[in-house]
């Protein structure tokens, strides 16, 4: 291996054959530029699921793996000898750090003080890695022409790399592997890297078969990881739920769990529970038979989320109920609510009733382009944990369901619950408000989630006198429709409405839940 002075000297014209070796070092640099971003993305993505906030995670992400890159970059300095010798440990070192990432932030997602450690560790780390790449790979190539040339060169490969590895992670990597294949093979991509450079300048190191064996070995680990990691995958879910897990898969938008304990069947997205199958109907009932019971006419109804079809069953139950239309982002979610055996018979075959038709789009751009108005518009969407969510119980997304409404149209959307997260609820409720509809709340007692908020709204204001004169709302009786229409009761509550541009409603229900959280494990613990 050539000396200090020798590898950052003056560069001189390539020998015969070495211009292939120096492409060999810039398509290097192509894959790691790729690696290291998937590496960013992949960790983002995982804290996003699990701690919700996508926006927080992702910033979080980006600012310490940079600033970990800068450190890296700084620290390649110190490296005086045997360049590419320390650039193949490099290699070898982050496959073993970033390949099996996944799969440690998943298993240690459930000890407490353990995750930020490994979440913040492993990005340091990989980050720092990845920062020590391009410079040693930078002075490497410096042997085959100008720096000004050189640094051109280096730049425009791990640019291109970057690119290739942010467009490759959302619409390949991720709906077709998931997060913990992606990660092994990210990994397995940095051995055959060190690999490769390991054949190709073999007779510049010193110990090239011990280096070759050495990578070969975490080659195998990688294989075993990327091919038992549907395995490895399920064990570690089975950590975070408390049932069996009968069916799970990652989309391009979600991870969608089904469980089963007995009679028992739980639907999580992202780790969160959207029903249990004991008291569902409880939640399903609140959100569809007040709005059928009041609203004056009820022929064409619009369900926004609803993908599992539980909405739609309710809806079918009134013989008045003509055309109901699905929007649901994740086409993988109604295909499972039309196929899959388990919800199939919960929702009694909604999706096979010809009233009933589906549109996989996100619920914003199709309240955007369509011109249909709707009798009822039901809002069966998921709590808003993140970004994606939160502008789905926005002033903006509220314009749009009021544009959509017949003159005695009606609108509901569950809102979470009222007591746990209690700004949050008030907040939809003025949020909804400050859109130009009159809103109503009221709420339901649900033993999965307890007491839960909804919030019904109109053109026009809404007179509770009706309901004296309503004797049952499908299978509510008069007497609990009643109770779930109690007086407010809003004290010391001043919450702000949510727009696009201040999401205000994500802090509040991050915050309540959080704190509700530590609560939660404070009182365990006495």
């Amino acid at each position: 291996m050539e000396n200090a002075t020798a590898e950052d000297s003056a560069p001189q014209p390539p020998l015969p054959g070495q211009r292939g070796k120096g492409l060999i070092l810039l398509v290097s640099i192509l894959f790691v530029g790729g690696c290291g971003l998937i590496y960013e993305l992949m960790i983002a993505t995982v804290s996003s699921y699990l701690l919700g906030s996508s926006v927080t995670q992702f910033s979080i992400a980006i600012g310490v793996f940079i600033g970990a890159m800068g450190l890296g970059s700084f620290a390649s300095h110190l490296v005086r000898v045997h360049l590419l010798e320390v650039f193949i440990f490099t290699e070898m070192l982050l496959a073993v750090v970033g390949g099996p990432s996944a799969a440690l932030l998943f298993w240690t997602y459930s000890m407490e003080g353990v995750f930020g450690f490994v979440q913040y560790g492993t990005l340091v780390s990989v980050g720092a890695l990845t920062g020590l790449e391009l410079p040693l790979l930078t002075r490497l190539l410096n042997r085959y022409g100008s720096l000004q040339i050189i640094l051109a060169q280096a730049l425009s490969f791990d640019y291109l790399g970057a690119l290739l590895g942010s467009l490759l992670f959302p619409l390949l990597l991720l709906p077709s592997l998931g997060l913990m294949r992606t990660s092994f093979l990210v990994g397995l991509l940095n051995v055959v890297v060190a690999g490769w450079n390991i054949l190709a300048f073999r007779k510049d190191l010193r110990r090239p078969w011990f280096a070759l064996a050495l990578c070969g070995g975490i080659a195998g680990a990688h294989s075993a990881g990327l091919l038992y990691s549907g395995r490895l995958l399920f064990w570690l879910e089975s950590r975070l739920y408390q049932d069996e897990i009968v069916y799970s898969e990652q989309t391009a938008y979600q991870r969608i769990v089904l469980t089963r304990w007995q009679d028992d069947w739980r639907l999580y997205l992202n780790g969160h529970l959207q029903f249990s199958s004991i008291d569902e109907h409880l939640y399903h009932e609140a959100l569809v038979h007040p709005a059928l019971a009041l609203a004056p006419n009820r022929e064409r109804i619009l369900v926004l989320g609803g993908g599992d079809g539980l909405v739609a069953r309710e809806l079918l139950k009134d013989p008045a109920v003509n055309a109901v239309t699905i929007v649901d982002l994740d086409p993988s979610m109604t295909r499972l609510g039309r196929s899959l055996p388990a919800l199939v018979l919960l929702n009694r075959g909604a999706f096979h009733d010809q009233r009933v038709h589906v549109v996989s789009e996100d619920a914003f751009k199709f309240l955007e382009s369509s011109t249909t108005t709707y009798d009822i518009i039901l809002a069966d969407l998921p709590d808003p944990s993140h970004e994606v969510l939160v502008k789905l119980y926005s002033v903006q997304f509220y314009r749009l369901v009021r544009r959509h409404l017949s003159a005695t149209g009606l609108f509901v959307t569950q809102a979470t619950s009222p007591v746990l997260a209690r700004d949050a609820f008030w907040c939809i409720h003025d949020t909804v408000k400050a859109a130009g509809l009159h809103p109503l709340p009221y709420r339901r007692f649900v033993p999965s989630f307890g007491d839960w908020g909804f919030v019904m709204a109109a053109r026009r204001p809404l007179d509770l006198s009706t309901l004296e004169k309503i004797e049952h709302a499908g299978p509510l009786s008069a007497a609990a429709l009643k109770a779930m229409f109690a007086p407010e009761d809003r004290a010391d509550v001043d919450a702000a409405t949510s727009t696009l541009d201040r999401p205000v409603l994500l802090n509040y229900y991050l915050d309540q839940w959080r704190q509700w959280r530590r609560e939660s494990a404070l009182s365990r613990r006495s």
